[in-house]
């Protein structure tokens, strides 16, 4: 049976009944394990190295995390009731053919999210084996390649090593900077800025948002009766949990290191440990953990570019050896790209961490608002798949509002590729997401609601399921 091999045989298909399998307590191991990881510790450093105080950052990050961690937390939640990955239920907001322009940004988001982290993954690795970063980055690629291919399965085994081993891996080194440092003088330096603050805010909601396009993916095969309410809170909590502590690392070693942080953290982390045998355990911990986010990363561009054919072509069949070839050219491009910018990685991360918002948190609001408040669950799901069925090839509603939503964000926009004009009225504060989310979400709520004649009386299964 297809839900019992050890290598995956789906690919975007509807998962039947006979084929869900796990227990929440998966989704809670993956996301905590996905996030206890170098990149987000990089990501709540950046909060401190690019201006904020210790206290004021740890809270802004935290809000961020929840509010962000509540988007990513709903997409979640529609996984074990539609069955399918989360990008191909946009085909009822945008149509079949409509549904490849954020399928288009969503790619680009996992290569670029890839090739930085592989960055990160490859100085772990060359330490870890005494090889060149070059070489590090190589190694890693390849275990991508084969944990990808084996699919769903594996990734939540994986999920669970890497929970297992990074709370293990971060209680030491919390334990070491606690004893090593004096974090109660580091807290009492408070000097507020709402710039930086927001930034604080901006860098983990961000962080959380951009797990909302693939979330679902890896959630769809659990029973459809499984309740979304804990879904939901076992999906948000291992994420929130899990980014938190990783960023709370990054604030305290960014803060006590200065600019030593900057140019290699992860040596820098595992010096907090210790060297020897336990730097080579903590090295592995931060690799491991890598693997586990680049998996999903890699996994999701093949769900993507997958959905992306079977819009034009229809229902798609992928073989195993198609399977691999995808895999291979989306690894091999972040690669390329990891290879390509490895000596100028902190800054150009941020600038596409605060940049990428403008393009993903409108179309989480038109896909939560629908689902939530307009279908209310009630998809039909053998439509996604014909142009000429109940969603059309394009939905002028959801491409205007989308376009609409990224538009608005303009003025707001402050990164390294652009900085809209209201940016240095508002003190340099970047509220982009914030409007990104609310006003598309506002929008197309009270257009959408017009005109509910695509939505079924109930959710509409395929025939054989």
């Amino acid at each position: 049976m297809a839900g019992k091999s050890l290598i995956e045989t789906r690919s975007i298909d509807y998962i039947p009944e006979r084929e869900r399998h796990g227990r929440l307590f998966s989704q809670f191991t993956l996301w905590f394990g996905a996030n206890l990881q170098i990149t987000a510790i990089v990501t709540g450093a950046l909060a401190v190295v690019l201006g904020g105080d210790v206290f004021w950052s740890l809270i802004g990050l935290l809000i961020g995390q929840v509010f962000g961690g509540l988007v990513m937390a709903l997409h979640g939640a529609q996984g074990p009731k539609l069955g399918l990955p989360q990008m191909i239920s946009s085909r009822v907001q945008f149509g079949v053919f409509g549904a490849v322009i954020p399928l288009i940004l969503v790619c680009v988001m996992y290569i670029g999210f890839n090739a930085t982290g592989t960055v990160l993954a490859g100085q772990a690795v060359s330490q870890l084996l005494s090889v060149s970063e070059t070489a590090g980055i190589l190694i890693f690629a390849a275990v991508i390649i084969g944990l990808t291919v084996c699919g769903y399965r594996v990734i939540h085994v994986l999920g669970k090593a890497a929970s297992v081993i990074g709370m293990l891996a971060f209680a030491y080194l919390f334990v070491r900077l606690l004893s090593m440092n004096d974090i109660g003088a580091l807290l009492d330096n408070r000097h507020f800025a709402w710039s930086s603050f927001l930034l604080a805010v901006s860098l983990s909601a961000s962080w959380q948002i951009a797990f909302g396009p693939y979330v679902a993916d890896y959630s769809r095969y659990l029973p459809s009766d499984t309740s979304s309410l804990k879904t939901f809170f076992a999906v948000g909590l291992g994420s929130v949990i899990g980014s938190q502590a990783s960023m709370v690392l990054g604030v305290f070693a960014a803060a006590l290191a200065g600019k030593a942080f900057s140019g290699q953290p992860v040596a820098y982390i595992v010096g907090l440990g210790a060297s020897g045998l336990m730097a080579s355990a903590l090295f592995f911990s931060v690799a491991l953990g890598k693997v586990t986010i680049s998996t999903l990363n890699a996994y999701g561009s093949f769900m993507c570019i997958a959905t992306i054919i079977s819009g034009f072509r229809g229902h798609l069949t992928i073989t195993r050896v198609q399977r691999l070839v995808f895999v291979l050219a989306i690894v091999g491009l972040s690669t390329g790209l990891a290879l390509a910018g490895q000596h100028s990685f902190l800054a150009a991360f941020k600038s596409f961490l605060l940049f990428l918002l403008a393009f993903f948190t409108p179309w989480s609001a038109i896909n939560l608002v629908d689902y939530y408040c307009i279908t209310r669950e009630r998809y039909d799901i053998p439509a996604l798949s014909d142009p000429d069925g109940r969603y059309g090839r394009w939905n002028w509603t959801g491409i205007g509002v989308y376009a609409f939503g990224v538009l608005v964000q303009m003025p707001f926009i402050d990164s390294g590729f652009y900085s809209g004009p209201l940016v240095e009225k508002l003190g340099g504060v970047d509220i982009s997401w914030l409007v990104g989310l609310l006003l598309p979400a506002i929008l197309y709520f009270f257009l959408a609601r017009r005109d509910a004649s695509h939505v079924p009386a109930q959710l509409v299964l395929p025939v054989r399921s």
